[in-house]
């Protein structure tokens, strides 16, 4: 789905425990942008880049775990993984989808009674940079299994 970055993103988990996959798209026309080129000595369409380098943010209870960038990640790689997390969730069984050494998710059906149907995940990401960054892991709350097929489809519409 296009999000508040500007380009396609993948938001799995809740408010407090989640994984972003995001392609971030700035604005070079937004005062905020323009106000960052200006402290930063370069020109708004410098700052905001191209909007081609995809992201992985992290955050577990509003720690902001971290995030980073993906280099040389792309558009049809992404995709592949959402394709591999769809067909996963229409198992109903536990699967592990796996974006290279990077990230990981392993997915298991919820037992939990306030979700009809949906997924717990772990997702364990290891930064690319630098060489031995240890691997960062957190659990996702319950996310229901129709929200989160509804956000993939329009997900990888937005990739299309």
């Amino acid at each position: 789905m296009s999000s508040e970055f500007g380009g396609p993103a993948l938001f799995i988990g809740e408010d407090t425990t989640f994984m972003l996959l995001v392609r971030p798209k700035l604005d070079p026309a937004d005062p905020f942008v323009q106000e960052a080129a200006e402290q930063a000595g370069v020109s708004a369409e410098e700052f905001a880049g191209p909007g081609s380098e995809w992201a992985l943010v992290l955050d577990d209870s509003y720690e902001a775990d971290g995030g980073f960038e993906l280099p040389g990640v792309r558009d049809a790689e992404v995709d592949d993984f959402a394709e591999r997390l769809q067909a996963g969730l229409g198992t109903g069984e536990p699967f592990t989808v796996d974006a290279g050494a990077v990230l990981r998710l392993d997915a298991r059906p919820s037992s939990s009674a306030r979700v009809d149907e949906g997924y717990v995940f772990t997702v364990h990401a290891t930064p690319p940079e630098p060489e031995g960054a240890p691997t960062v892991t957190l659990e996702t709350g319950t996310v229901a299994l129709a929200a989160l097929l509804a956000d993939l489809a329009e997900f990888r519409r937005s990739l299309a």
